[in-house]
């Protein structure tokens, strides 16, 4: 029986409990080496930095699935038949619904029958990546604790795809003298369309990273050039991130390399931390780096060749050595959608400890500056997702359990004025308090109840969180890239 691409069959793998289990995975390719075959395989139902080659033993021959032949799709009159219905494209439908707004003043409310927030909150809370349409407003919610029932947040669902632009090409990016190609490979490249994907780009083609002390497994496809797919490990320079083939070819280049923080203005320090602002036109290479290693971690990510664009923010720890990039974030500089983050990563060594929260936080004290409230390009990738709506929720909370209540009735807040004080797009304010099932209708008003485990969970979670932005040391002054030409 010849196992084949696009096979299906349980494979076996081990979870993270250290126990052996069968999933069911498809077959992506077939190699031989030595004589003997492997088979690079993806979980089902499981995230695309799990794939992995396997060897034949691990495969459950006895369950497995051939590939079924494609059914032609049915015509009428020599045209394609009409798509059938689909679940999000119904749901689409049902977003139609808003909130009446105040008809003037803060602190007055105008009822909304029950009926109505029911239908807004459960399509939020099935897909908490989709704001409310269009740009709600919920008339002033009063504010009140209460000492009862369990309120245990929704459960999210991750965003399927992530678009983020920021990879550029340049033909004298890398040192011919190291013998490795001058730019990228411009095949392979990602799109928002996932109907675009080929098996390139499904199967990681990186085993390993060398930067700097660490060593880094790579997650997923990165179109780095053809010629150092096949190499054990890959060499990157971690202050100007240039890809050599070899130990040797990098210690050569640090001879040569002067850098030993990211190239651009630094816009913070606080004690080890530091951010960098680079500018995607003013340094491609380097923007150009910085995207090819951080497709490796990102899945669903668009690849584009030209960064002028965009703004990178890097950030980076310091000691005797240099300034080490720790993670970064991308953002346009001109956004007609508010957006304040393009793309965002922490690289694998780092995550777990605080710096994805500091990263978005970080952007959200820019937008503080700029005067504007901001967001995050979606759908969200399934970390991103979790990282924000924990940072949304904090943010808010602190925001909330900060208010006193005036001549002994309850304290009063609008959206608008969280959304003002932090800075966070009142969409996303809604969501993240329907997310935690925050907002009852009660007598003609909306409530916002915190009950004594919400209280208590954020308290914990304040207390886990040392690594914070502090204002004052931030120098930052916007730009108007719209009277700025071609940047």
């Amino acid at each position: 029986m010849e196992v084949i691409e696009g096979c299906r069959l349980p494979v076996l793998r081990r979870n993270q409990e250290n126990e052996d289990e069968w999933p069911l995975a498809e077959i992506l390719s077939v190699k031989d080496i030595s004589g003997r075959k492997v088979f690079y395989v993806h979980y089902i139902d499981f995230n695309k930095r799990l794939d992995e080659w396997v060897t034949p033993e691990r495969l459950d021959l006895k369950k497995i699935q051939f590939p079924k032949k494609e059914a032609k799709t049915p015509t009428k009159n020599g045209l394609p038949g009409s798509r059938p219905s689909s679940p999000e494209r119904d749901l689409k439908k049902t977003l139609d619904l808003s909130l009446h707004t105040p008809a003037a003043g803060i602190g007055k409310t105008i009822p909304t029958p029950k009926r109505k927030l029911e239908a807004v909150s459960l399509t939020t809370q099935c897909s908490p990546a989709t704001p409310v349409a269009p740009t709600p407003e919920i008339p002033t919610p009063v504010f009140a604790q209460q000492n009862g029932s369990v309120r245990r947040p929704v459960s999210a669902v991750a965003g399927r795809k992530r678009k983020a632009g920021c990879l550029g090409t340049d033909e004298d990016s890398q040192d011919s003298s190291d013998g490795i190609p001058s730019a990228p490979r411009m095949t392979g490249s990602l799109v928002s369309d996932r109907s675009h994907d080929d098996i390139v780009t499904r199967m990681k083609n990186i085993e390993c990273i060398e930067l700097g002390r660490h060593r880094l497994k790579p997650w997923y496809f990165s179109p780095y050039p053809q010629e150092l797919t096949s190499l054990p490990v890959l060499y990157l320079c971690e202050f100007c991130l240039k890809y050599l083939k070899s130990l040797k070819c990098l210690q050569r280049h640090l001879t040569k390399c002067n850098l030993r923080h990211p190239p651009g203005n630094e816009i913070y320090r606080k004690g080890t931390i530091s951010f960098f602002e680079i500018d995607g036109r003013k340094n491609k290479n380097y923007s150009q780096n910085l995207c090819l290693l951080a497709k490796c971690f990102l899945d669903h990510k668009t690849l584009y060749y030209d960064t002028d664009p965009f703004l990178f923010y890097v950030m980076t720890e310091y000691d005797c050595k240099g300034f080490h990039i720790v993670g970064y974030f991308s953002k346009e500089k001109e956004s007609t959608e508010d957006y304040n983050v393009a793309c965002i990563l922490t690289l694998p060594p780092y995550q777990r400890r605080g710096y994805g929260k500091l990263l978005i936080e970080f952007s959200y004290e820019l937008s503080k500056v700029e005067g504007k409230t901001g967001t995050p390009e979606k759908p969200l990738s399934d970390l991103g997702l979790l990282s924000y709506r924990s940072y949304w929720s904090q943010t808010i909370l602190e925001i909330l359990m900060e208010l006193k209540s005036e001549n002994g009735e309850r304290p009063q807040i609008t959206i608008n004025e969280i959304s003002e004080l932090t800075s966070i797009k009142k969409e996303d304010v809604i969501s993240t308090l329907q997310y935690l099932n925050l907002i009852n209708y009660y007598k003609g008003q909306y409530i916002l109840t915190l009950s004594e485990d919400i209280v208590e969970g954020h308290e914990k979670a304040m207390m886990k969180r040392h690594l914070r932005i502090d204002s004052k040391c931030l120098h930052f002054t916007p730009k108007d890239w719209s009277k700025r030409g071609k940047w």
